[in-house]
């Protein structure tokens, strides 16, 4: 049975996103605490944002959540596809794409390459460069020069934009209305790709130009923008009960060990190091000796998950809302992995040192 997590422990977290939110890093947030069988903690502070009053976020309200479209719809997606006999993780990504004309250099990273941020294409991604182009998006992208070899970890959201255009292409069936299958499935009712319904139900984010309206239920990403809000890098709007809805069912499948399950566990190996201490599996972050697995969305996002431990911690914020969240919500991030890497370190029996 998995421990929850201890009064001091969510404690800490609790009084954390309120500073946090007391020093305007952000209008407001939810934390959410979890185990596999089902125990719970919701933890909020702050308003939804100062447009809407005393109106205080909850579990239910909806967030965009950025980069964690990766691992919410990309990473999932790419394992069904590949079980699915659809695709090889080790061939290049033109094999599930489009038959393209000339050269794509691009084209010869593998799907394991593009998950793991290893496969050395452009890591400068603008769309915009693309307006009035005759050929396709994945062909433009993939006639790219590679700026590297493969091997080396560098952050590249093209590679996860090539991922959902390969994804749609290889299963016949667009990108939203896959994942949104697969989010009915494991009960994610409202997890959606974007644009959603402007409503005190939804966190607003930037705003973009002073003096214009503020971005509220458009996907924040200008890339995911130009390409409808449906993207493999972003574009997915969630709430923190859906988020922790998902954790819990990948926890489920890693214990029961099924194919989602045993897709997070093969996704659990090192790929390439990061920094010390951080090593890139596929898709996820990998921390305390690769018993963590987190990733992190742009607009102030989390998913932490401790598989062997049977815990997860959901953070979601729109701390973009007053600029760079990735700095101004830094100590609740680094709260929230030293705090669930206790838990995986302790139950695996690593020493926390």
């Amino acid at each position: 049975m998995p421990v929850p997590f201890s009064a001091d422990d969510t404690a800490r977290l609790h009084e954390t996103l309120a500073e946090v939110v007391a020093d305007g890093a952000t209008p407001g947030g939810v934390i959410v605490c979890g185990t596999v069988d089902g125990q719970k903690q919701v933890l909020t502070a702050g308003t939804v944002a100062p447009e809407l009053g005393e109106l205080a976020p909850t579990e239910h309200t909806t967030y965009d959540v950025a980069s964690l479209t990766k691992v919410v719809a990309t990473w999932p997606l790419i394992g069904q596809t590949l079980q699915a006999g659809l695709g090889d993780l080790d061939a290049p990504v033109r094999d599930v794409l489009p038959p393209m004309t000339g050269e794509a250099p691009s084209a010869e990273a593998t799907l394991r390459h593009l998950l793991a941020h290893t496969s050395g294409l452009r890591a400068s991604t603008r769309l915009d460069h693309y307006r009035g182009a005759s050929a396709p998006l994945h062909e433009l992208l993939c006639r790219e020069p590679l700026e590297e070899e493969t091997g080396r970890h560098r952050y590249i959201n093209r590679g996860y934009i090539l991922l959902g255009l390969a994804l749609a292409h290889v299963n016949g069936v667009p990108l939203d209305e896959l994942a949104g299958r697969f989010w009915q499935r494991l009960g994610m009712g409202s997890t959606v790709y974007g644009p959603v319904a402007r409503g005190s139900h939804v966190a607003p984010t930037e705003q973009r130009i002073p003096g214009a309206p503020r971005t509220w239920g458009c996907v924040h990403d200008d890339n995911a923008a130009l390409l409808g809000g449906v993207a493999g890098h972003a574009g997915v709007f969630s709430t923190p009960h859906d988020v922790a809805v998902y954790a819990a069912g990948l926890l489920d499948a890693y214990a029961r060990g099924d194919v989602l399950g045993e897709w997070l566990r093969a996704s659990l190996v090192p790929q390439a190091p990061i920094e010390p201490g951080l090593d890139r599996g596929v898709s996820w972050i990998l921390a305390a000796g690769g018993h963590v697995a987190y990733h992190h969305g742009f607009t102030g996002t989390s998913l932490y998950l401790a598989p062997d431990a049977g815990r997860y911690l959901v953070i979601c914020t729109n701390a973009v809302y007053y600029g760079a969240a990735r700095t101004r919500i830094a100590p609740l991030r680094a709260l929230a992995l030293k705090t669930i890497s206790a838990s995986a370190t302790w139950r695996s029996g690593v020493l926390d040192e």
